[in-house]
């Protein structure tokens, strides 16, 4: 299903009155150029991969040229999300059109290409799996250290938490960090640049995929593409994190449109069929891509007749496409199955982010002792069983007609990371690139735009453990946000709206 762009309000959500003219009064209150915005955007990843690249290059730097370096990674980090923020609330002008956004994109990511791992190490456990892979070894059942050694350079540079862990990502996954190990012969700069090459194959599929789910609910290809694939969550996490989640969200949201584009109307199987070993594929590289292929199955269902019987063998019929495909998979890569054992290991870390861990945590942090695992470990049952109670009820809405396809699968999502034993970050972006394609509106936009916003900057682009430098982080933000905020005043100003933007 299509609209015209003129029944599109300026949030992306579909209007009932169509566009109407803004006052020339009202449109040089205050703008934005889009130009302005774009560049200012560039200047900030410029200005963050630079200062990483100097806190690496100059390790053991004096206390105050530590907080200056961090100061301006912040800054680099902050000036993004301001620009992604300011190019979609610019007053009374509507965003510009798909294209150049997608231009606008390339140009954020460029620099990240040749930053070092930023937000997050996980890069390094890919390496350390590849390596045990290529060893003839499942990842799945040997951590980096049975492995490789603790003496071993790549395992040195994997978190402390996961060094001891083995791995919970699919056979896909472990054949993609075989294949980066063979290629790059061990060298950790050559692993990563291979790992971050399929990062942005990911979003390739990524900001394919969004526009054609968005024209299912009548969303502007720029409101998805702008909420989703242009967020500061995606530059950092997928692109300058290199986490493996670019590649299952690309497989997961591209298989998802190709399948349910071919249920509509008369039934194109070929395409059906592709949709779903793109999502297989997905599952393949992580486990919560599975809630694409509960969603495809439910639209055929609805299709069939919508009947609780029709539900049922839908559901069979899934279980028996992912059993069958994960199996060729598997069989394909020479993987191992240790995975599947290994499905609860991010949950190991009591992850603060994660609602379902507060109680718990609170407790630990008062006295800790026993029940405080007690209480942790309740709050995670709890949080599954709404969680998958949760689910049933959006399917079973789906069913009815009562909520479309793609809203299913961001709401689906979104249960999983908010009730899951355990949230980062980059989670958030399995509910938030569906839901773009929604054209959520009104509150729900501003809080999830927020929400995006607030978790753009909560972790400082270096990671790592800072609990030992609390003052430097305090001083760090507070110099970024006064540069910001001066920042802020000369990109905005009072003048008539840019609105052509190339």
């Amino acid at each position: 299903m299509t609209v015209s762009p003129s029944a599109i309000d300026e949030d992306g959500a579909p209007s009932s009155s169509g566009a109407t003219a803004v006052p020339p009064e009202q449109r040089r209150s205050w703008s934005v150029s889009p130009r302005r915005v774009r560049w200012t955007g560039v200047g900030g990843v410029l200005l963050l991969t630079a200062a990483t690249w100097t806190a690496l290059v100059v390790p053991g730097a004096a206390p105050g040229t530590a907080t200056l370096l961090l100061a301006a990674e912040v800054t680099g980090t902050g000036a993004v999300v301001l620009a992604w923020l300011l190019l979609g609330i610019r007053a009374q002008a509507p965003l510009p059109p798909a294209r150049w956004l997608t231009r606008t994109l390339a140009l954020w990511c460029a620099p990240l290409l040749v930053a070092p791992p930023l937000f997050s190490r996980d890069v390094y456990s890919y390496l350390a799996q590849g390596e045990i892979a290529a060893r003839s070894m499942d990842p799945g059942s040997v951590s980096p250290v049975a492995g490789l050694g603790a003496t071993s350079e790549v395992v040195g540079r994997v978190d402390t938490p996961w060094q001891d862990t083995v791995s919970p990502y699919g056979p896909l996954a472990t054949w993609v960090q075989r294949q980066a190990t063979d290629l790059s012969g061990g060298d950790v700069v050559t692993g990563v640049v291979a790992h971050r090459l399929v990062a942005v194959l990911g979003l390739v599929l990524v900001v394919w995929a969004l526009p054609r789910l968005a024209a299912r609910t009548g969303v502007s290809p720029s409101a998805a593409l702008w909420l989703g694939a242009l967020n500061p969550l995606v530059l950092w996490h997928l692109v300058a994190g290199v986490h493996n989640d670019a590649l299952m969200l690309g497989l997961a949201l591209a298989g998802s449109a190709v399948a349910l584009d071919a249920l509509d109307g008369r039934l194109d199987r070929r395409r059906f069929a592709l949709g779903l070993v793109l999502v297989v594929s997905a599952v393949a590289v992580k486990a919560p891509a599975v809630l694409a292929l509960a969603v495809i199955g439910t639209a055929w269902a609805r299709r069939r007749g919508g009947t609780g019987r029709d539900l049922v063998r839908a559901a069979l019929g899934a279980l028996l496409v992912l059993v069958v495909g994960l199996g060729m998979v598997q069989v394909l890569t020479g993987s191992g199955a240790g995975w599947v054992r290994a499905l609860g290991t991010p949950g190991e870390v009591a992850s603060w982010l994660a609602p379902t861990n507060w109680a718990g945590l609170l407790i630990a942090g008062a006295d800790g002792g026993p029940f405080a695992a007690v209480v942790l470990g309740a709050g995670r049952a709890v949080g599954s069983v709404l969680a998958l109670c949760g689910i049933v009820v959006v399917l079973l809405l789906q069913l009815g007609g009562r909520i479309g396809d793609v809203a299913a699968l961001g709401a689906a999502s979104a249960l999983v990371v908010a009730l899951g034993p355990v949230v980062q970050p980059w989670y958030l972006l399995w509910a938030v690139l569906p839901l773009a394609a929604v054209g959520v509106a009104g509150w729900a936009r501003r809080a999830l735009v927020g929400v995006v916003a607030v978790a753009a900057v909560l972790i400082p682009p270096m990671a790592g453990d800072h609990g030992d430098r609390v003052g430097q982080l305090v001083v760090g933000y507070a110099l970024a946000a006064a540069v910001l905020g001066v920042g802020v005043l000369l990109v905005c100003r009072t003048a008539p709206v840019d609105r052509a933007v190339r």
